[in-house]
């Protein structure tokens, strides 16, 4: 899948003032990045000091999802373009 498709499958916000990420607003708060983005894309964790979750990012043609999956199990994703995967990513000290 790719970054208009994923948008396009689900429902998301944009991020005020963070040009070019969405949050994700479905209801099931336990879905899991690979549900989002398919069994297919390659997706790794992080632990970082600058989030308190853990990070999980898997890169897509034209973008990136990021999730943090809290300590109960449930997550939040972000849909990114290009530009905000990789800043966000660099604001949480990850290389990807």
């Amino acid at each position: 899948m790719n970054f208009e498709e994923i948008k396009s499958r689900w429902s998301w916000t944009a991020i005020r003032n963070c040009p070019g990420r969405f949050v994700w607003r479905g209801n099931d708060k336990y879905i899991s990045p690979e549900e989002i983005i398919g069994a297919e894309i390659e997706l790794s964790e992080f632990q970082t000091e600058k989030a308190k979750d853990t990070v999980i990012a898997g890169r897509i043609t034209g973008g990136g999802l990021i999730s943090y999956r809290k300590k109960d199990g449930t997550y939040l994703h972000t849909l990114n373009t290009i530009d905000g995967f990789e800043r966000k990513l660099t604001q949480l000290g990850i290389r990807f």
